[in-house]
């Protein structure tokens, strides 16, 4: 089969004139699109997939962009092995099951649930934290007959779906409703993501949060936001008109544009009427808000510049959550703990209660669709074939000039 590989030679590319370094550095990443023999199930309970349609999360088009300058001492490089075949938000069909494999037949369309944990992993019994549904904080990773690696695409042998086919275990896929088509079905994973962000440190009654970033996971905030708690008042920071249209249909109330720190401060200030205690004259700060009136920022960028901003307007016990992947550097942090705020991280998805219901979080994304509360078809911006994956990261590495928000790939096509 075909396949985009990563950890193999560099794929010849011209950026186009003008292009953006991330895009430059497409002529660099060592990725390339190859044959592969075609996937087999991993163990007998697994079964071989064909993607339809496969998203390009974040995490992906960071790799492969190479949009990691300064990572160079990641605690997560033992979690994950090469060569990959990245792609984890995955709708797709059943091809092939393995003898031992329950639940599905060929031809059912289902949802990727990516995480290899430790029943994909045929670990028994499964870790206190599979036990509680928190399967991505799982202790098996590393172990097993499976090559470590904590989700689809970062196993050399568990492949993803920038494939022709890729193998999952029947705890990894999700039936897809007939109503939910494969645009909306593949976005399914940046929702879940964002559903663990928000049901586990979710806003008061009649609070205000601020989400800052307007990509997948933050437009995908505003929806659970608006449509869990209505009561509730979103602000939203979009970098590009692309997001700022999607964020405000979404239900933003107020949508602002990344600038500078201080800048920034004094206008979520006015919009949620926090005190401003400006520095002392001669210092080279940033005002703070005491009182705050914003209770939790979703923060699917975490840059130092995201956290000032968001540790300065916040209420005092409010709390920064943390979803987003970037590389460490120092931020100025004394509101912190003079404010007392909660600095936590969210990591993907796993079982999650909405509404007093317990269930996976692409379960609750499909019903949520399934019934009309979530609409998120406008977030899928682009679609290209697997061929032209190149140009598909692309289109991410220029979003000011391309408009994307996520884009996916066929890999029919």
């Amino acid at each position: 089969m075909k396949a985009l590989v990563y950890g193999t030679a560099t794929q010849p590319y011209e950026p186009p004139a003008g292009a953006p370094h991330l895009v430059r550095n497409l002529a660099a990443t060592p990725c390339a699109l190859v044959e592969v023999p075609d996937p087999r199930p991993l163990r007998p309970d697994w079964y071989v997939v064909r993607p339809t349609l496969t998203g390009i999360c974040g995490s992906d088009a960071k790799q492969i962009l190479m949009d990691f300058e300064g990572d160079t001492d990641s605690a997560m490089s033992g979690f994950v092995s090469f060569p990959q075949i990245l792609g984890h938000e995955v709708v797709g069909v059943v091809e092939e099951a393995g003898p031992e494999a329950q639940g599905f037949e060929p031809g059912d369309r289902v949802v990727l649930n990516p995480w290899l944990s430790c029943a994909p992993r045929g670990i028994e019994p499964v870790c206190p934290a599979c036990a509680a549904g928190d399967l991505s904080l799982c202790w098996s990773f590393t172990d097993g007959e499976i090559a470590k690696g904590i989700h689809t695409g970062t196993s050399r042998d568990a492949s993803g779906g920038y494939a022709e086919l890729l193998p999952a275990h029947s705890t990894m896929l999700f039936r897809v409703p007939d109503e939910v088509d494969d645009r909306h079905a593949v976005l399914a994973d940046p929702f879940a993501v964002s559903l663990h962000s928000v049901t586990r440190h979710p806003p008061p009654p009649g609070g205000r949060v601020l989400i800052w970033g307007a990509g997948a996971l933050g437009c995908s905030a505003v929806a659970i936001v608006r449509a869990l708690f209505p009561d509730v008042e979103i602000g939203v920071v979009a970098r590009f008109d692309a997001q700022v249209r999607l964020a405000e249909s979404l239900g933003a109330h107020a949508v602002f544009r990344p600038g500078e720190r201080a800048e920034m401060v004094e206008e979520l200030a006015a919009w949620s009427g926090g005190r401003l205690k400006p520095t002392m004259e001669g210092l080279d700060g940033i005002p703070m808000c005491h009182p705050g009136f914003i209770d939790v920022a979703y923060d699917t960028i975490a840059k130092p510049e995201t956290f000032e901003v968001e540790a300065r307007v916040l209420a005092a016990r409010g709390t920064i959550v943390k979803s987003g992947v970037h590389p460490p550097s120092r931020w100025e942090w004394s509101p912190l703990y003079f404010k007392e705020l909660s600095l936590v991280g969210s990591n993907a998805f796993g079982v999650e209660e909405v509404e007093g219901v317990r269930r996976h979080g692409i379960e609750h994304y499909l019903e949520l669709t399934a019934a009309g509360r979530v609409d998120l078809g406008a977030m899928l911006t682009h679609t290209f074939g697997l061929s032209a994956w190149q140009d598909a990261f692309a289109a991410l590495g220029d979003q000011e000039r391309s408009g994307a928000i996520k884009v996916g790939i066929d890999p029919a096509r």
